[in-house]
This record gives structure tokens, C-alpha cells and sequence, in this order.
């Protein structure tokens, strides 16, 4: 499959789940896709991460990490991932630098982590610093309320992004995501449904972005039963959102039709039921008043509901 990739014009490819570290054949997706031609980067939470499986990982041709962080504070990055883990993802950071890779580290921002973050990720040697603000659908809905964070919050981390930018010294690439609930303007699906992106689940489904499973009659096709150029060029799932003609007003009618693609097709399927309608998060919405409600109510940053998982390979 990852040749079928390559010749598909795949330059990059994100290990990612879940977990990947979890799953035994690892190596060996990475060398494929190493052989085709495609940069691979894992992305990772940092338990099980020891040396020996690097050093694997390295010599099958992984060429970056990207390491999760929920917290620079070692208790409340436990408390938030439901587990003990700060300490690993300390020392997966080391292992990584050590051994000559480029590092990123992901953090994904709520109410309960903007401080301290650029620092930390800073003093573990990140090249790459991505600052993402939540995306609530999937279990990060059912936590929205503990997880939203207030619009002063938001105002004093753009403003620490820029002053860390600012700093004459630093060569970190620092990415910071604005929040599509805060200021109104929706975000393309992947940067455009089946437009730059694609997604190959463990059990072969191939989807347009992650969660993209979560949307009804989908029907999703599986590199077992088609060829990945076919999947990509002639799925109904591929195309039914692909371009501008399935839109409906207002988004038909809008000047941002062809950048934003109306949204996000799963998060207008999360907050209304039907994944045609305008992405709420948009101001031109007719369902905008869901966003504004959220973005009002208060959070509490605590409270979570966590996801239980039964540890296991998968091979």
C-alpha cells in the first residue's frame, strides 16, 4: 500500500491512532513507506517509547517524532490524560533528541493547559512547537464544557505566541491554530475535502480526514477491495464532499466557498445532524447560535469524562 501512495503522489505520512507504538508491525510500515519515497513522522503520547524501539524505528527509515503534551504541570498533565504519563513523555523527548531527530511537540489547548507550554516544549529541544486549540467533536464534545477556554484565556496566549515570536534568538517554528469557535470563521475540512489528504484506518478503511468515520451512509472503501488511486479519484465517499457543487446556501452563495469549503463536515454533523449544513462555527450560519452558546457558558476545567481502552497489540 504505501506504494500505491507514492505513486499516488503521497510525500508524507503521519503514524499516528490512538497509539501506534502499539501495534507490532510498525517497523515495517515505516521501512514501506521509507522505500516509497514518503517521510514518515510518528506521533506519539511518549508510554512505550524506550530506546530499543526507536533505535528500530530509526534504522526502518523514521525520519521525525511528534510528541503529545496535555500540560507543562507534571500533575495536571496527568489529571487531564486520565493516567500517569508526564514523566514518559519527558523521557520519549530525550530519547528523540538524542538520537538526532527532528522533534515536535503537539499541544492541544483548553481552558486547563494555556501556560507555560512554548517553555517547556522548549527546554525538551522541540524544533516545532504546534499550539492547537480544540476541536470539539468526538469525545472532545462530550468534555466541552470543562474544556472550552474563556476568551480572555485565548487573548493572553495569542498574545504569548507573539511575544515568543518576537524573541530575536528563536529559531522554533511556532504554529498557532485559532480557535474556529472564537472568531467566527470556519476551517476547511483538511484543507479541502479529499483535496490534500487522506486517512488508512488499521483495518484498511481508507477515510478523508479521521473522523470521518463518524458521518452516516459514508460507506467508506477499504485498500483490500480498490486500488488507493481509485479510492481517491472515483469513491462516493472521496467525492461527496469534494469541490463546491453538493453546498447549499449559504454557503453556495458565499465568497469564501472555495477556501473554506463550508467547514468542517464532521463538526456540522456533531453540533446539528446533518453533515450539509454550513459548519456552526461559521458566523454566517444559521446554526452559529450553537457556537455563541458554548463559547458563552462557563467551564470549569474539571470534571473530565475519560475514554477507558483495553491495552493491546495489534498485529
Amino acid at each position: 500500500m504505501p506504494l500505491q501512495a507514492g505513486d499516488l503522489g503521497v510525500v508524507s505520512t503521519h503514524l499516528s491512532g490512538g497509539e501506534p507504538l502499539l501495534r507490532d508491525g510498525l517497523e515495517a510500515i515505516v521501512a514501506a513507506a521509507d522505500s516509497a519515497g514518503i517521510h514518515t513522522q510518528l506521533i506519539i503520547s511518549g508510554l512505550g517509547l524506550d530506546r530499543a524501539r526507536l533505535t528500530g524505528l530509526l534504522a526502518a527509515g523514521l525520519r521525525s517524532v511528534q510528541l503529545s503534551v496535555q500540560h507543562a504541570d507534571p500533575v495536571s498533565s496527568d489529571r487531564i490524560a486520565g493516567r500517569r504519563s508526564f514523566a514518559a513523555k519527558e523521557r520519549a523527548a530525550a530519547l528523540v533528541r538524542q538520537a538526532g531527530l527532528p522533534l515536535g511537540v503537539n499541544v492541544v489547548l483548553h481552558r486547563d493547559n494555556l501556560d507555560a507550554l512554548v517553555r517547556l516544549a522548549l527546554e525538551w529541544g522541540a524544533d516545532r512547537i504546534e499550539l492547537a486549540n480544540t476541536q470539539f467533536y468526538g469525545w472532545a464534545l462530550r468534555n466541552r464544557t470543562a474544556l472550552m477556554p474563556s476568551r480572555d484565556q485565548l487573548r493572553r496566549a495569542a498574545e504569548t505566541v507573539a511575544r515568543w515570536r518576537e524573541r530575536p534568538a528563536e529559531r522554533t517554528e511556532l504554529v498557532w491554530v485559532v480557535p474556529d469557535y472564537v472568531d467566527g470563521v470556519a476551517k476547511p475540512c483538511m484543507g479541502g475535502w479529499g483535496a490534500v489528504s487522506l486517512t488508512v484506518a488499521p483495518d484498511g478503511t481508507v477515510l478523508p480526514c479521521p473522523a470521518a468515520a463518524t458521518l452516516p451512509g459514508l460507506d467508506p472503501p477499504n485498500v483490500a477491495d480498490h486500488p488507493l488511486a481509485w479510492i481517491w479519484e472515483h469513491s462516493g465517499a472521496f467525492s461527496r464532499y469534494r469541490g463546491t457543487d453538493w453546498m447549499r446556501e449559504p454557503c453556495r452563495g458565499c465568497p469564501r466557498r472555495d477556501e473554506d469549503f463550508g467547514g468542517c463536515r464532521c463538526q456540522a454533523f456533531a453540533l446539528t445532524g446533518d453533515a450539509t449544513r454550513t459548519d456552526p462555527a461559521c458566523r454566517l450560519s444559521p446554526d452559529h447560535d450553537l457556537v455563541e452558546k458554548a463559547v458563552a457558558a462557563e467551564g470549569n476545567g474539571s470534571g473530565y469524562e475519560y475514554r477507558a481502552y483495553a491495552e493491546r497489540r495489534t498485529r
